[in-house]
């Protein structure tokens, strides 16, 4: 479903998602329609961030996951990679502080030690500075893939078997699950991804199982709060089964 086809439902605490995730795509091509370098549309790539978490806080979202950096990315021309490391310093140097001051936690999810021990130091210490903010949660998935998260949460359960801690019948779906990157926080109620491509490029594959997906046709530097907006009101308009039938909802509500 794409945001042209959105239905017009005011966003309320009843149908308003505790956590929205993002594909953050189409800065290059930003950059490419102005014959600008593609650094530059990473650049301003992050006011969209800026606009987008603001945005979500204010609506009362609990979580905000960014795909900042794909396990994948690393493909990307050398040039372009250091420049990405280089503005993902600056946003920890720069952007945390005022995260901070408006009570908003950072968690940063993905493989760090492919980064440098100065930028893994500084993940850290980010962390850290906005532990016990409450006001939402900003997760941001760097070096980060859904393959990934499941196979190493699927090493963790393997080393407790071999402990003698579980046993193979012991495995569940919910234990497999504790062991991922954030399962301390609620599963992805919706998925947006932007510039118009509509696949889901290995983001949190087991957390999106029944999460809603919207995807948008416009870049992501030009995805600021009417657009975040929009895609929280299309939201509003789903009905989310998670396997029902629509009788079944509808008998469940008149219940409550």
């Amino acid at each position: 479903m794409t945001e042209s086809v959105s239905a017009e439902v005011p966003v309320s605490a009843d149908n308003r998602p505790r956590h929205v995730a993002i594909i953050m795509d189409g800065n290059n091509r930003w950059a490419k329609a102005r014959r600008l370098a593609g650094v530059a549309g990473h650049k301003a790539g992050v006011n969209s961030v800026r606009a987008v978490v603001e945005t979500c806080a204010r609506e009362g979202v609990e979580v905000l996951t960014l795909f900042a950096f794909s396990s994948e990315n690393w493909r990307r021309p050398k040039e372009e990679v250091s420049a990405l490391m280089r503005l993902f310093m600056f946003a920890l140097e720069r952007e945390v502080k005022k995260l901070h001051r408006n009570n908003i936690r950072l968690r940063i999810i993905g493989d760090r030690s492919a980064f440098s021990p100065t930028l893994q130091d500084r993940m850290a210490q980010a962390e850290e500075l906005t532990r016990h903010n409450t006001l939402m949660t900003l997760v941001i998935a760097a070096n980060y893939g859904g393959q990934w998260d499941i196979t190493q949460a699927t090493r963790q359960v393997a080393a407790k078997v071999q402990a003698g801690v579980l046993t193979p019948s012991d495995i569940t779906d919910a234990t497999l699950q504790a062991h991922l990157s954030i399962s301390d926080l609620p599963m992805p109620d919706l998925m947006i991804r932007t510039a118009g491509e509509q696949r889901v490029s290995n983001f949190m594959l087991w957390h999106l199982a029944y999460t809603e997906l919207y995807f948008s046709d416009i870049y992501w530097p030009d995805f600021r709060e009417p657009q975040m907006l929009e895609a929280l009101r299309a939201y509003a308009g789903r009905q989310r089964r998670f396997g029902q039938t629509d009788d079944q909802i509808q008998s469940r509500r008149a219940q409550q």
